[in-house]
């Protein structure tokens, strides 16, 4: 096996960065790559394991989604704070969504509506405990609502009642 070498702790703004960068440029599995070295040199760097979540989200595959979503929500338990944990459980939700919903097979408009519910649950959560100058949880929020709004083959399952499940949410403002 080969040993990796050891990023320093002065390059760590600019590896951050770097990931960031390999995002915009669907590379996925490099920004993973910088922040696995990242966090094997500040395992509570908050940045890095955002981006490796969101890293993780981007490799959503017919053949690689379960492995990466268990390793995207292992992230979203290390992160330190309430609001964080709440809203990129529901970007990882919400991505997971539009996954089964892009897949197209039998059964994935039940199933992308019952991950846009828990998206938006979470995001609602996230309200809760959010800045009030802080509204991105607001637009996610709203994000999938208009998803399911806008794409009637999202349907709940047919033994739940999709409006008592949805009135339980409070409505942002």
């Amino acid at each position: 096996m080969i040993e990796l070498k050891v990023l320093s702790r002065e390059a760590i703004p600019s590896a951050l960065e770097m990931a960031r960068h390999y995002r915009l440029i669907s590379e996925p599995d490099e920004a993973e790559s910088i922040c696995q070295d990242i966090l094997a040199v500040e395992p509570d760097n908050q940045d890095a394991l955002i981006t490796l979540i969101l890293s993780l989200c981007d490799r959503f595959s017919d053949d690689g989604m379960v492995a990466a979503f268990e390793k995207a929500r292992d992230m979203v338990a290390r992160l330190n704070d309430r609001y964080c944990k709440s809203y990129y459980s529901g970007i990882l939700f919400e991505r997971r969504a539009k996954h089964h919903f892009s897949n197209g097979s039998p059964g994935s408009g039940r199933l992308a509506y019952g991950w846009y519910v828990k998206a938006l649950y979470a995001f609602n959560e996230a309200l809760s405990s959010c800045d009030p100058n802080n509204q991105d949880a607001v637009l996610r929020w709203n994000s999938c609502a208009r998803f399911i709004n806008e794409h009637p083959e999202l349907r709940p399952e047919e033994d739940s009642e999709p409006n008592l499940l949805l009135d339980a949410f409070e409505t942002p403002h």
